[in-house]
This record gives C-alpha cells, sequence and structure tokens, in this order.
C-alpha cells in the first residue's frame, strides 16, 4: 500500500451526540474536520472557536445552518480565557487547532505568538477543566522537536502544557494528548499552493531554500483522519506521531514544474534543513506501532495506563525520527498523485 492510500482507521470511533468545539476552526485543518465529522456522525453541536468574523461568514455559506443545525460559528480568541469558557460549556471533545504558525511571522512577531501559543494552550487547558470537558487534542508541529525557531519553541512549550494538564485534571475528566506531525501540502501557508501560484504567473524559476532542504508530508486528509483515530484511542499525556514519508524540496518542485529551472534563495530565519518530530531523548519513552509513534508520558499519572495496542514495542536505543533519515520516501510521482487525490 502507497502512503497516498493509507487510511488511519477511525472505524470504532463513534461522535454521535458528541459535542465538539474546534479552536482555529476556519483554518484549513479546522474546515475539513468539521465537514468529515459532520459528514459521517450525527453530533449534538461542532462548535467552530475563532477570531475571523469573515472566515466564519465565508464558511458559514459553504456550510449553511440550514442544512447543519448543529453548526455553532463562536467569535473568539485563545488569548480570551473567559471567552473560551463560555464557548466550553456543554462541551464534550475540543479538538485545539488555533495557533500562530509561520515561521518568520514568529520571528519578527515574538510576543504575539508566545500569546497565542503557550498564553493560549494554558487557557484551553484552565477552561476545560473548569468546564468538565472529556477530552482535549492539541495540534502540534515537527518544529516543536529539537526547536531552533520561536514557533517551534512556543508549540514544545505547548505540547509540556497539555501533557502536564493531565495531572492537574486529578485523574479524572478531562483527558488531554497531543498529535504531532509535518507539512500539511495542501494548507494554506504550504510551499505547494505558493508553487502553484507561481506557476500559473508564468514565473521563469522556482524559489528554493537550499537543495539539500527535506521535509515530512501529510495530507490534510490524512490528517484529519489521524487526529480522529488518535482521539479514539487517547488515555492522557501521549504524543502522538504518524509514520509519513519524506521528500526533498527540490524534488518537489521538479515533480511540479519539471521545465522550471530552480533559483536558490537561502534559508529563512529561523529554518532548519531537516526536521524531526521525535529526538533521541524522546526515544526513551517511544513505543512504536503499524502506522504510529506514540511518546509516553514519563508522569507518575502514566503507570496505569500504558500502551498496550497489538505490535506495540519500544523502538531502539538512540532512535530518531526526522525528515532526512526516514525510511520512507516520497517520489514526484507519488506527490503529485497525492495532490491530486486532496483536491477532488
Amino acid at each position: 500500500m502507497t502512503f497516498s492510500e493509507r487510511k488511519f482507521d477511525i472505524s470504532d470511533l463513534n461522535l454521535d451526540g458528541k459535542s465538539i468545539l474546534v479552536t482555529g476552526g476556519t483554518g484549513s485543518f479546522g474546515q475539513q474536520f468539521v465537514r468529515h465529522v459532520i459528514d459521517r456522525w450525527k453530533t449534538s453541536r461542532v462548535i467552530i472557536f475563532s477570531r475571523d468574523e469573515a472566515k466564519q461568514h465565508d464558511m458559514a455559506l459553504e456550510l449553511p445552518v440550514s442544512e447543519r443545525q448543529e453548526l455553532r460559528y463562536f467569535i473568539g480568541d485563545v488569548r480570551d480565557a473567559n471567552r473560551l469558557e463560555m464557548a466550553m460549556r456543554g462541551v464534550d471533545i475540543v479538538v485545539h487547532a488555533a495557533a500562530l504558525k509561520h515561521v518568520p511571522a514568529a520571528e519578527y512577531n515574538p510576543f504575539e505568538c508566545i500569546r497565542t501559543n503557550v498564553n493560549g494552550a494554558e487557557n484551553v487547558v484552565q477552561a476545560a477543566i473548569r468546564s468538565g470537558v472529556e477530552k482535549v487534542i492539541a495540534l502540534s508541529t515537527d518544529k516543536a522537536a529539537s526547536p531552533l525557531n520561536l514557533y517551534g519553541a512556543s508549540k514544545l512549550a505547548s505540547d509540556k502544557i497539555f501533557v502536564a494538564a493531565n495531572n492537574l485534571s486529578g485523574g479524572s475528566q478531562p483527558r488531554f494528548s497531543v498529535v504531532r506531525y509535518g507539512n500539511v501540502m495542501d494548507s494554506r501557508g504550504s510551499v505547494v499552493p505558493l508553487f502553484r501560484h507561481l506557476i500559473a504567473s508564468g514565473a521563469e524559476s522556482l524559489p528554493v531554500t537550499d537543495t539539500r532542504m527535506t521535509r515530512f508530508w501529510i495530507t490534510l486528509e490524512q490528517g484529519v483522519n489521524f487526529v480522529l483515530s488518535c482521539l479514539d484511542t487517547m488515555r492522557g499525556g501521549e504524543i502522538f506521531v504518524p509514520r509519513i514519508p519524506s521528500m526533498r524540496i527540490v524534488d518537489l518542485a521538479q515533480a511540479m514544474a519539471p521545465d522550471l529551472p530552480h533559483r536558490v534563495v537561502g534559508i529563512r530565519p529561523g529554518e532548519k534543513l531537516h526536521e524531526v518530530m521525535i529526538t533521541e531523548d524522546d526515544a526513551r519513552n517511544t513505543v512504536r506501532l503499524s502506522d504510529r509513534f506514540v511518546i509516553q508520558p514519563v508522569f507518575d499519572f502514566w503507570e496505569d495506563a500504558p500502551i498496550r495496542a497489538d505490535g506495540a514495542e519500544a523502538v531502539e536505543e538512540n532512535f530518531r525520527y526526522d525528515s532526512n533519515t526516514n525510511d520512507e520516501w516520497l517520489s514526484g510521482e507519488a506527490f503529485l498523485n497525492m495532490i491530486e487525490a486532496s483536491e477532488r
């Protein structure tokens, strides 16, 4: 089975009757997540929590309330703890996707990045505990492992907050877990729409930061399914990492525009040559499953709830999961097939 054909199993997940809140619900992930959930289950309500009324308006036109009565559009910012708590009243599940995630923007606007990604994470945790939410799953990034840039460092802090939050909930609800994955090829801010725009505009070359650069890749649909599959199996405190392929950026550019030359423009502020999702130090607490890795927490609460899935095994000593030494790689043809499938 090729990666483009791989599915993360959500057959045992049942969200019928559940009330779900998605922070950053008008973003690329949020919109795809909401569509997937309301098409598959009869939820009690799905709350789209975001600060952009224009995006909420556009989303409501695509998913009209007249057809989906359970949709709610809630204007708010994760920086506002009181607003979050108000939005979480009666909510069962929170998916935290709100973040400031553009690396150069975070480098130039550090205070704003911290307020959203770190203080916002704390606000989500406190609001969920006060509101009696059942489960919270937070989206992270490969940049949070061994971070070089402020965005990655802020998401590492966020990851730590959500894992440790299981201590604050006192062994009851809510349970908190994290999902960490790589570049989403068809999301806003990805290099794919940038290259597509340049090609359509008649560009004479494509900008490549460094010919050695590699990245992990996942489609938006696969990202949504992975989050849902983790929501089904989470016990609280895990960082879930999907097993996904790598690709060199220069090969991606070649696949999208075989006839265009590449223009090396240099690495942007805070950017890495290669991304890592599991470091050697994380490996001591990591198990491998057929389609993912799970970084297990070191806190005492985890002693009673280890991963016991079929086939789970500890990773090797000094294991490292990075985009440069990955054992699975995307060809240009496979990448184009994934883009085509995501656009259907």
